[in-house]
């Protein structure tokens, strides 16, 4: 990626500061601590990969496993494994014959999520899929209990709707950066499709009858979604 192509992108992706960081910093004390796996895998993170506050990380990732243990699901679907943080997280709460699914477009990161992966308990219970999120979706033959969107904004709708069919009764669907740094409530701007698409989505989910929704601020805010 060129330099001006990494401005660009850099650009298009919102602070996700909403309170200070000595709040930040308390939060992260007062909740479990980061596993050492996921403590090399952020630091490593850091170090090596473009754009790494795309990271889960400590705070949220501990709320990650901490509905997914309290779920106890048996498949789960993640859309968009960046470097694997968030997919080990909710690996810790699967049940020990579950599986976790996970999509990206990024075959440059293919190898460090697997490295990690074949580090935790988890290795061989972890599916790696390779490309359009949209294209492989409909191919996966298995009903859902938990399921992490994270990836581009722009479809989020379009995953949303075929999940749902996936889900079982009762499955969980979690949204991540729904808040967008606060550009939900800011006055729209037609080229912001990211944006526009979030508040729409975050509508929908409100008024989608198969589910019942809230929407927490958790670090760039995170919809968790029932289906009934």
């Amino acid at each position: 990626m060129r330099g001006f192509d990494i401005l660009i992108t850099l650009s298009k992706i919102p602070s996700m500061h909403f309170i200070s960081e000595e709040l930040e910093d308390y939060i992260e004390r007062h909740s479990e601590k980061e596993p050492e796996l996921l403590a090399a895998l952020n630091k490593e993170t850091y170090q090596k990969v473009l754009l790494p506050r795309m990271l889960s990380g400590h705070f949220q990732g501990r709320v990650l496993s901490m509905l997914s243990k309290l779920i106890r699901p048996t498949n789960i679907l993640e859309i968009g494994t960046y470097t694997g943080y968030s997919a080990l997280c909710l690996c810790e709460g699967m049940q020990d014959d579950g599986a976790l699914h996970t999509i990206d477009i990024k075959e440059e990161l293919v190898d460090f999520q697997r490295k990690y992966f074949d580090k935790s308990p988890w290795g061989n219970q972890i599916t790696q899929h390779l490309g359009e999120a949209l294209t492989i979706i409909p191919t996966l033959d298995l009903k859902f209990d938990l399921v992490f969107i994270d990836a581009d904004k722009e479809n989020y709708l379009h995953y949303y709707e075929l999940i749902v069919p996936k889900m079982n009764r009762g499955g969980i669907i979690l949204s991540d950066n729904v808040l967008w740094s606060g550009k939900v409530v800011e006055p729209l701007e037609p080229n912001d499709v990211s944006t526009n698409v979030l508040v729409e989505y975050n509508a929908h989910l409100k008024n989608d009858p198969r589910v019942e929704t809230v929407l927490l601020p958790i670090r760039d805010g995170l919809t968790v979604s029932r289906v009934l």
